[in-house]
């Protein structure tokens, strides 16, 4: 693989690109166009795609359109920070919703959030073990 990046689609470019750089320091690279902006930090690049609600995702799927409702997807974005608390003051102040109390887990401490269209991700501050913490030898995958 040579690159990973992250489409978002987002009714209101603006207020996307401002939510993004303020909660998380992405930086805006480029716009490609009225409806795309490229946003880069460390080792991501984060593609803001403005697309209409209501609008099918790809043509073939009319019955799934589109909603900027509040909502969960089997993707999502997780965000190490350093600091749990100072993290989520962040993305609240920037437009985030906090879903649920922060949580201690075995490998550190996680907060789930909603951005201003209703994408999930979660904030994770990871202990001095991370995810080693749930297992007892960690298994290398080859």
């Amino acid at each position: 693989m040579k690159e990973l990046r992250i489409c978002i689609d987002v009714p209101d470019l603006e207020r996307a690109l401002a939510f993004y750089r303020d909660a998380f320091d992405l930086l805006p690279a480029r716009r490609l166009g009225k409806d795309w902006v490229e946003l880069q930090g460390p080792g991501v690049t984060v593609d803001l795609l403005r697309t209409r609600p209501g609008t099918a995702p790809i043509p073939a799927s009319a019955d799934a359109t589109r909603t900027f409702v509040r909502h969960w997807t089997p993707v999502h974005i997780d965000v190490v920070v350093d600091d749990l608390d100072a993290g989520v003051a962040r993305a609240v102040a920037a437009g985030a919703t906090l879903d649920r109390a922060i949580q201690e887990r075995p490998y550190g401490r996680m907060a789930n959030l909603a951005d201003p269209f209703g994408h999930g991700f979660c904030l994770l501050e990871m202990n001095a073990r991370g995810y080693d913490a749930l297992v007892d030898t960690p298994e290398k995958i080859s």
